[in-house]
């Protein structure tokens, strides 16, 4: 058997953090089993339909490095992959349910749908139209009664299968509600339409996420009822913000295009979903594509919710950058340099080489030179270093010893460093109190994107001067 798993999105925008994780494990159990990857569009649902939103998740998959074997564009035999193009097939099937008694015409309009009052305070469809004889069935057909097709539900005894992940799943047959298969405008339902379209593609392992464990049974019942042999399934748990929370666009970025223009690289981004909700054996935490497919695992699969950690992610981003090239880095942080205060300034070279191992994602870099045009005074507290023992007034003392010697002195990184290194000497004090001082004197700012020296270097010997001086007359004051 060739293992056969799809990623069926729906084209409704962006694609969400926990939309993504879903086709990447789909991808990744289909690879590891040597199987096939396929990509199904769910557009059934007409009202949500994004324009464009088929070509985003296209550009998504192939910026994941997530290659489709079959899909819209790639063709396969089992086509066509978009399902309002699929729109035949259903009713057909549909109809045979009809014919088996497992589904039948619903003829009952919103007025009579509101009416019904459900038990324990559940509103569940009373199998009303399942009465209706078959000449009342034909009259209302035959008169243009609207109608959709429900699915007829046994309402004793239990129905169970076994998920890989979780397990034996049982659900009380009473509890099923006499699904819609076909809506009034003639379209499936997604619960129809995936079952029909899983079983003509071939596909052997549905992997989704959890909220559809309760209603697999539906689904199961489906393939009993046409004679068809079921599929493994893999349920997911959901990516959550925090323990109560689930990711999403009203608690901040949830959308992998979010992620990206915050300056994420999508390597990171598939790296860090791949371990919300799934653990790998051993301690191994960055992973190509290629050692995911390797190591990944539905035993590793959690059962509980996975809780995106931002913080983590771009810490394993700042890991991938770190690890790029550098003309591939100065690539992709030019449009950060272009949006900064150093455009037309200043090297972007220069700072390139000093920032590619101090971010962690490119939208840090307009902060990270802010002080290149925005120098005010400065606050005295900021002087401040217990360990190294640094106060306003020894960074006075520094400044003032220190700054007569720079203006003589060729500016160059190892006569810098020479000079600061004599400076402390001679004060009798540790370098890296002097390289404190200038640093915070350069710049105005606790954190910068690099050591004095190689700022001064960047700032020139001008513009050092004059920032020195200014930070020592407030001092003065």
């Amino acid at each position: 058997m060739t293992v056969r798993t799809r990623f069926a999105p729906s084209p409704t925008g962006f694609m969400h953090i926990g939309n993504l994780r879903t086709g990447l494990y789909a991808y990744l159990y289909a690879k590891q089993n040597n199987g096939k990857f396929i990509l199904r569009i769910e557009d059934t649902d007409v009202e949500r339909y994004v324009e464009g939103a088929v070509d985003l998740i296209y550009e998504t998959l192939k910026d994941c490095k997530i290659q489709i074997d079959e899909g819209p564009n790639e063709g396969g035999e089992y086509g066509p992959y978009i399902q309002s193009e699929r729109k035949g097939l259903y009713m057909k099937y549909a109809l045979e349910l009809v014919e088996k008694g497992a589904a039948y015409y619903c003829f009952c309009d919103k007025e009579r749908l509101d009416s019904i009052k459900g038990e324990n305070g559940i509103k569940r469809y009373d199998k009303h139209c399942l009465k209706l004889s078959k000449e009342e069935i034909e009259a209302n057909l035959k008169a243009g009664k609207p109608f959709v097709i429900r699915q007829n539900m046994p309402t004793e005894g239990v129905s169970s299968f076994v998920d890989l992940s979780f397990g034996e799943v049982t659900v009380p047959n009473n509890e099923l509600e006499d699904q819609i298969l076909i809506k009034s405008d003639g379209m499936p339902t997604y619960n129809f339409a995936n079952v029909i379209d899983d079983h003509l593609m071939g596909i052997t392992h549905v992997i989704r996420g959890n909220e559809y464990l309760s209603s697999t049974p539906k689904y199961n019942l489906l393939y009993d009822a046409f004679g068809w042999e079921r599929p493994e399934y893999i349920h997911l748990t959901p990516v959550m913000k925090d323990e109560t929370r689930k990711l999403s666009k009203r608690y901040g970025d949830a959308n992998f295009e979010d992620f990206i223009s915050k300056g994420y690289l999508p390597e990171a981004i598939i790296n860090y979903i791949a371990l919300v909700g799934w653990s790998p054996k051993g301690t191994q935490e960055k992973f190509t594509m290629d050692e995911l497919i390797e190591n990944f695992s539905v035993s590793g699969l959690s059962k509980s919710p996975g809780i995106f950690d931002e913080n983590k992610m771009k810490w394993l981003n700042g890991e991938y950058i770190k690890e790029l090239e550098f003309n591939k880095f100065m690539d992709l942080a030019k449009p950060y340099f272009d949006k900064s205060a150093i455009k037309d300034l200043y090297s972007y070279e220069k700072f390139g080489k000093l920032l590619q191992s101090r971010i962690e994602i490119f939208s840090e870099i307009p902060e990270k030179v802010e002080f290149i045009t925005h120098f005010d005074k400065i606050d005295n507290e900021l002087y401040f270093h217990k360990k190294l023992k640094i106060d306003y007034l020894k960074a006075k003392e520094v400044l003032e010893v220190i700054i007569p010697k720079l203006e003589n002195l060729e500016f160059t990184e190892d006569n810098l460093h020479d000079c600061i290194c004599k400076t402390a000497e001679a004060m009798e004090l540790k370098s890296g109190v002097v390289y404190t001082v200038l640093r915070i004197a350069l710049t105005g700012v606790s954190v910068t994107p690099g050591g004095s020296v190689e700022l001064a270097d960047i700032l020139g010997k001008e513009e050092s001067l004059r920032r020195l001086n200014l930070s020592l007359s407030w001092l003065n004051e």
